[in-house]
């Protein structure tokens, strides 16, 4: 039988109604506490790291998740992170990075409706992922959420209220639970490698979402107060280069003081390919640009934090940001 320790940190399916709304406040021996059945196929234990909405979590905390499951590590088959929904998928793609090759599931869940609500959502997730967390031979980082094991890299939220509030993108889903059955689709059991765990991030990423009127001058500000920034472009990608509005140009400025600057697309499905257009080609022909291809948004905002934290070498950050970590990218320019 195995041993899973339950990490908690907050989130709908911790909470309480207020006068202020919801807030957490369950603990996580009343999380633990509310699967007695998951005792039929492993023993658990939980602590309580956080206990905090989700949209108050911020990179610090992802090391703070890190360094427990490394204090823990030798004592358990694995792990199940509670957590809200709102920031879930960024928290996914960030400790696919900050712990590589575990050997063993580490598998973040929550709920759309509070533990203690009537009807919720809360008791099905959370015994899910204890389930897929028992499987043989997973490993690696994963979403469970709505009967669905998602990986790490490839999880966003795509609802903001149904139960099936998460997606798998541009990946397949990794498995599906459906009771006691967990149906695997792909194995993602990792090669024999020792665990590393990383300790290290440079927040300092931007996301810029690019629409009609945006004036250029916001990239000055960008540049002065960050080291990254991700430009959420239209379609396959590309940059307003007519008239008053000329993004090229500002990009000048950028790319000489060195900043990291990655093209990416608002279209949730199919990625980037800002080659295809002259707005995309011009831009990239001239510019060292980075392009996220099929990446999640989330995936490629934390494994440039990740990134910074190893390395200020834009040739390292290129090269690292092309080799595929936890599947996270699939496309695109691997040179």
């Amino acid at each position: 039988m195995k041993k899973i320790l339950i990490i908690a940190t907050g989130g709908t399916i911790a909470s309480r109604q207020t006068a202020e709304g919801l807030v957490p406040g369950v603990s996580s021996q009343a999380l633990r506490d509310s699967v007695p059945e998951a005792g039929e196929f492993c023993t658990l234990d939980a602590i309580q790291l956080l206990n905090i909405d989700s949209t108050n979590i911020q990179p610090e905390h992802w090391l703070m998740m890190v360094q427990t499951v490394e204090k823990h590590f030798a004592d358990y088959d694995g792990f199940v992170i509670t957590h809200g929904t709102d920031t879930m998928a960024y928290t996914a793609a960030a400790l696919s990075y900050l712990i590589q090759n575990p050997g063993k599931p580490i598998v973040l869940t929550g709920s759309q409706k509070p533990l203690l609500s009537p009807i919720t959502d809360a008791k099905k997730n959370l015994m899910d992922a204890l389930r897929f967390a028992c499987q043989k031979d997973v490993s690696g980082v994963y979403l469970v959420f709505s009967g669905e094991a998602i990986l790490g890299t490839r999880a966003k939220k795509v609802r903001s209220k149904s139960y099936a509030a998460f997606a798998s993108i541009n990946y397949p889903v990794a498995a599906f639970i459906d009771g006691s059955r967990v149906i695997r689709y792909m194995d993602q059991s990792s090669a024999e490698q020792l665990p590393r765990f990383y300790h290290t991030l440079v927040p300092r990423v931007f996301v810029l979402k690019l629409i009609p009127g945006m004036e250029p001058d916001i990239l000055d500000y960008i540049c002065d107060h960050y080291d990254a920034i991700i430009i959420e472009s239209y379609g396959v990608g590309g940059l307003p280069f007519m008239d008053q509005r000329n993004f090229l140009e500002k990009l000048e400025n950028l790319s000489k003081n060195g900043r990291i600057i990655v093209i990416a697309t608002q279209v949730l499905r199919e990625g980037s390919d800002a080659a295809t257009y002259e707005v995309g080609r011009r831009a990239m022909s001239r510019y060292d640009l980075l392009q996220a291809y099929d990446m999640t948004i989330e995936a490629a905002v934390t494994k440039l934090m990740w990134l910074l934290g190893q390395t200020k070498d834009p040739a390292l950050i290129r090269e690292g940001f092309y080799t595929p970590v936890a599947k996270d990218i699939l496309t695109g320019d691997t040179e």
